[in-house]
C-alpha cells in the first residue's frame, strides 16, 4: 500500500510556471513507477507524464513535451512535475499515481493502482 499527497497547485497566468509535488508514504518508493494525470471538467482523465523506478526513462504526453518535466527524489520519497510555459488548456485537477506494473509507460490510467486526491491548476489567459 502506498499513499500519495499532491501539493503545489494554484492560479497562474498563461506563460507562467508551477511546480507540483507528490509525497509518497512507505519505504518502497523505488518499487513504484510514478505518473501525473489530469482531468478538466467534462473531460476524461488524461495522461501527462510518467517516470520509471529510477527516473531514467520519463514519458510525456505530446501536449506537454518540452514544457513539463517529471522527476523524482528518492531521498524525499517525492515526485515532482515542473510545468513551464503554461497554457489555459493546461487547467485541470492534477493527480499523482503509482504502480508496480509493467504498463506504467502506456499512459493508461487503469494501469495505476494508487492515486492522490488531486490538486487544482488554473491557468488564466
Amino acid at each position: 500500500q502506498v499513499q500519495l499527497v499532491e501539493s503545489g497547485g494554484g492560479l497562474v497566468q498563461a506563460g507562467g510556471s508551477l511546480s507540483l509535488s507528490c509525497a509518497t508514504s512507505g519505504r518502497t518508493f523505488n518499487n513504484y513507477a510514478l505518473a501525473w494525470f489530469r482531468q478538466a471538467p467534462g473531460k476524461e482523465r488524461g495522461f501527462v507524464a510518467a517516470t520509471n523506478w529510477d527516473g531514467s526513462s520519463p514519458h510525456y504526453a505530446d501536449s506537454v513535451k518540452g514544457r513539463f518535466t517529471i522527476f523524482r527524489d528518492s531521498t524525499k520519497n517525492t515526485v515532482y512535475l515542473q510545468m513551464n510555459s503554461l497554457k489555459p488548456e493546461d487547467s485541470a485537477v492534477y493527480y499523482c499515481a503509482a504502480t508496480r506494473g509493467a504498463g506504467w509507460h502506456t499512459g493508461v490510467h487503469h494501469e495505476y493502482d494508487y492515486w492522490g486526491q488531486g490538486t487544482q491548476v488554473t491557468v488564466s489567459s
